[in-house]
């Protein structure tokens, strides 16, 4: 039985804030738009989150373990756990593990769907579990083929804010889509930032990553101006708002950006240290628009109800 440590590595618990963050943000637009709030149905949707993120990193690594294997330069947020290049953890334990957190995933939405009548719930769980098939896996492996994070998109962008908002709801009207689109938009530019890193091996490997099929300057030049275009976007996830105050939402979101702008010419994945702050700054654009959006969501909420 192997030892706790190689499955925290395994776990990649940074790589959690990619889940609990749109979740988060379906929650507070349902909190905003109806005054809906279930402290428990929030526990529920919190341990269905991290039994979905456990499922994804642990498929990932086996999905990627050649590629992983020709990355000499790991990031905290790319290049896989490393628990399988380095000898901790056998495949066969990462597809157990796997299989052990999708059911319980499966069981939190089951759970949301049979005592809180959320009957959908459980489509939420098959359409992520289908996304990382489609991703990772044969016959499509898009992440390979190209055109992942158009995929990696519709998970975190479209599926978790989706989930949030409806199990704090159960409404699945067309009153939730408009946040979508500007949380659709970032999932896009966070999967070319976390491809930067991994380009050499990703190359090496046949992978057609978005940094490999346009090339590293042009990949990094899309993600500031899809993490931008959507800092715009604010009126669509706070109609009621002035252009003005949604620009104030947006600042640090933007002031972060900008200055991952001035490291475009620099942060190649051949300039490692430069390339990770690249990604940390424009990634934590797109996850500080979502955050300061939501607490300006709860805030509306909290102002209506009182």
């Amino acid at each position: 039985m192997s030892s706790i440590a190689p499955w925290i590595q395994a776990a990649r618990p940074l790589a959690q804030v990619n889940i609990a963050i749109p979740l988060l943000f379906g929650q507070a637009v349902a909190f905003a738009r109806y005054g809906a709030f279930d402290p428990l149905i929030m526990a529920v949707l919190t341990g269905f989150g991290v039994a979905l993120h456990l499922f994804i990193v642990f498929a990932n690594d086996v999905a990627d373990e050649e590629a992983d294997r020709l990355n000499d330069s790991p990031t905290p947020f790319s290049g896989g756990s490393r628990v399988l290049p380095e000898g901790k953890l056998r495949r066969a334990d990462l597809i157990q593990g796997a299989a052990v957190m999708a059911a319980s995933a499966m069981s939190a939405a089951l759970l949301l769907a049979l005592h809180f009548d959320r009957p959908w719930m459980p489509a939420a769980a098959l359409a992520a579990y289908a996304l990382v098939w489609i991703y990772s896996f044969a016959p499509l492996r898009l992440a390979y083929r190209g055109y992942g994070e158009i995929v990696q998109a519709l998970g975190v962008g479209v599926v978790l804010p989706l989930a949030g908002f409806y199990a704090q709801t159960g409404d699945l009207s067309l009153t939730a889509a408009p946040p979508l689109v500007p949380a659709f938009i970032l999932g896009i530019a966070g999967n070319i930032l976390t491809s930067l890193p991994d380009y050499r091996a990703d190359r090496a490997a046949g992978k057609r990553s978005y940094a490999v099929r346009f090339g590293q300057w042009h990949a990094r030049r899309h993600a500031i101006e899809l993490t931008l275009f959507a800092a715009v976007l604010g009126h669509l996830v706070i109609p009621d708002f002035s252009r003005a105050l949604d620009l104030v939402f947006a600042a640090p979101a933007i002031t972060l950006a900008i200055l991952g702008a001035r490291l475009l010419g620099s942060a190649d994945a051949d300039n490692p240290g430069e390339c990770q702050r690249f990604v940390m700054l424009v990634g934590g654009a797109g996850h500080a628009l979502l955050l300061v959006w939501s607490i300006a969501l709860v805030l509306i909420g909290l102002a209506l109800g009182a």
